[in-house]
């Protein structure tokens, strides 16, 4: 299956007006609710959190405390109860709180099979700095592109204030050849669902490495997640090489 052609210039800037079905209010919910039941598979495909995992997050972890981990932003929550389970896996404990502002989004995370040490709140990253909460780790999975300029301040300033190791921020990178192949091969998972709409839409909002770059704090660095994720990251106490 090729890509329908799109007009020269397309994708050459961020299409920050398109709006996702899944965010809207009045979506369907039966649909919406197929769409976080198969967002495991997504991101087992595309998200390389698997990767991140054994790079960045494992070599954190000891036998001696839990190593504590916020979700920001957590969606049906698959993220969160993928990462408890390769620490488990390793003999090591992950505690997990997802939060997501979207009471359709915390219900079906909190209804699936409980996995240890995993938990959600419907809550802003604003609340839990508000309550003095801190965290090891701070991460996301595709919210970023979801942001206003002063929305991502606000969310950068957050997970600063919230974690005490490491920030991961994962997101899409806009690219043709991203765009190409996600509308090519999510038909599978489209169906029923707004996975196929809502990613293509994602892709035409996300950025660019350099476009992130320049979107973001000093104190940020982008790195490279595989060939269609920019990760954003933040070590406190690190000042990145310039």
């Amino acid at each position: 299956m090729t890509a329908r052609p799109r007009p020269r210039g397309f994708l050459a800037a961020r299409d920050v007006t398109a709006v996702e079905d899944m965010d809207r209010p009045d979506c369907e919910l039966e649909r919406l609710n197929r769409s976080y039941a198969r967002f495991p598979i997504v991101n087992a495909v595309v998200s390389g959190w698997r990767a991140t995992y054994g790079s960045r997050i494992k070599p954190l972890l000891t036998t001696a405390a839990p190593t504590t981990v916020l979700d920001i932003g957590c969606g049906g929550g698959d993220v969160a109860r993928s990462l408890a389970r390769r620490a488990a896996a390793d003999g090591y404990r992950l505690e997990v709180t997802g939060i997501d502002p979207d009471e359709r989004a915390f219900h079906f995370a909190n209804s699936a099979p409980p996995v240890e040490g995993v938990s959600y709140r419907k809550a802003l990253s604003s609340e839990l700095v508000s309550e003095g909460r801190t965290f090891d780790v701070v991460i996301s999975n595709h919210v970023l592109h979801h942001l206003t300029a002063p929305e991502l301040d606000s969310f950068l300033g957050d997970s600063e204030r919230l974690c005490r190791r490491l920030a991961l921020h994962n997101d899409l990178k806009r690219s043709r050849a991203a765009y190409a192949l996600f509308w090519a091969g999510s038909w599978p998972l489209g169906v029923g669902s707004y996975i196929h709409g809502d990613g293509l839409t994602s892709i035409r909002r996300s950025y660019t490495a350099m476009e992130l770059r320049a979107a973001t704090p000093p104190a940020w660095t982008v790195e490279s997640n595989g060939m269609w994720h920019n990760l954003l990251v933040y070590r406190p106490g690190e000042v990145p090489d310039v």
